[in-house]
């Protein structure tokens, strides 16, 4: 069914690729595209079987996230993180899951993490407030994971904090219209979400640290190789996936528009070795972040799948290859646009935008490097990193 998905996509490829152009114009993805997206069952490919999902292979994931960025950037980038939302809900509370998906199991989920609220514990449950901004796809979802601290009865952070992940319904939030005006995947539609004074039960608030180490998914009592997995290797996964995928949209329409091209010399492309050159050593250095990055997904997989339970160590290495993966991709791109002369400025030309949407994607906290890089060389030096450098590890 996994491959099923990609099929679809590529069936629609050419409206894919004009709708990102509409989601451009309207700071969101479009409604076409949320439609075809779920008639593919995108947003469902790691989604449990008994709510319609397909539990698919996270490097089928990864693949599928890739193709449809390189046709349309701001679809590709809201597949990337709502699709990773189902994963997480999947050893949520039995209830909480029942709420989203028992109605309608093509439910999205919007995000994100950062602890943009404060939880204050009351009977029963939590008063809830807070904003977050980059709420990306949220047009599109009727309930959100949001990030909190974990208060004290006296509304004061507990000391050391404590970091929450809630989940709420679309009417317990409101969406900033004009909270999204940027130079890169404006058509993601990441827009600022507001809570305020919300109820919300005990059993819709995860505790961050135990979602992050594999004690939530333990506890819940699943057992499949897909929910076991590290969530530093699953959440990280779509969004690498999404930039991979835009940088290889560029490559396509750059090759595309250099293909006939003559240059300011009046060399055509064609005969430009230096152009050439760039270009060959461009493109082996994407296909060489993609190759790293599923490598790293299946590596990740036959650890769990073994039986065996990654280390931190391991985990922040796996952190380190997705960063690099990334990074790796945007400077590919950056060696090939350059030189495709002055008209592949012009805004009617694809390359732009693609240019920069991968270059945005580059700002999302899951690709700073520093920390990352930090704890993973920590780690294999025998050392234990602390505090901020555990981050998303």
């Amino acid at each position: 069914m996994s491959y099923e998905v990609m099929a679809r996509i590529d069936a629609l490829a050419d409206e894919l690729f004009v709708e990102g152009e509409e989601a451009e114009r309207l700071g969101r993805v479009a409604d076409d595209t949320t439609k075809k997206m779920k008639e593919a069952g995108a947003i469902k490919m790691l989604q449990p079987k008994e709510y319609g999902g397909f539990e698919s292979h996270p490097r089928e994931f990864a693949e599928t996230v890739m193709r449809l960025a390189s046709l349309n950037p701001s679809a590709g980038w809201v597949h990337g993180i709502v699709g990773v939302h189902p994963w997480q809900l999947a050893f949520a509370d039995p209830r909480v899951q029942a709420e989203v998906w028992g109605d309608d199991d093509n439910t999205w989920m919007a995000s994100p993490y950062m602890p943009g609220g404060l939880c204050i514990p009351v009977d029963g449950g939590y008063t809830f407030s807070g904003r977050w901004q980059f709420s990306s796809g949220t047009d599109h979802c009727d309930w959100a994971f949001l990030g909190a601290l974990a208060c004290n009865a006296d509304g004061t952070p507990e000391n050391p904090p404590r970091m929450l992940h809630v989940v709420i319904p679309r009417s317990d939030y409101r969406i900033i219209e004009d909270s999204w005006d940027t130079m890169g995947l404006r058509g993601t539609g990441s827009k600022d979400v507001v809570v305020e004074n919300a109820f919300v039960p005990d059993y819709r608030v995860m505790d961050c640290d135990e979602v992050i180490d594999g004690t939530a998914v333990r506890n819940y009592g699943r057992t499949e190789t897909l929910y076991l997995m590290p969530w530093s290797n699953m959440f990280p996964l779509g969004i690498t996936s999404a930039v991979l995928g835009i940088a290889e949209g560029m490559l396509r329409h750059a090759n595309e528009y250099q293909a006939e091209r003559i240059n300011a010399q009046g060399t055509r492309i064609k005969d430009d070795p230096y152009t050439l050159f760039a270009i060959g050593e461009a493109t082996a250095d994407l296909q060489g972040a993609r190759d790293t990055l599923l490598a790293n997904v299946d590596r990740m997989w036959d650890l769990v799948d073994a039986g065996r339970t990654p280390t931190f160590e391991q985990r922040a290495i796996g952190r380190q290859t997705q960063v690099q993966a990334a990074w790796r991709a945007v400077n590919a791109i950056d060696r090939v646009y350059p030189r495709c002369g002055g008209n592949a400025l012009r805004m009617d030309k694809p390359l732009q935008r693609f240019w920069r949407d991968a270059h945005a994607g580059l700002h999302h906290a899951i690709h700073v490097p520093g920390t990352v890089f930090h704890a993973a060389t920590l780690s294999t030096l025998g050392a234990e990193p602390e505090g901020p450098l555990r981050s998303m590890i």
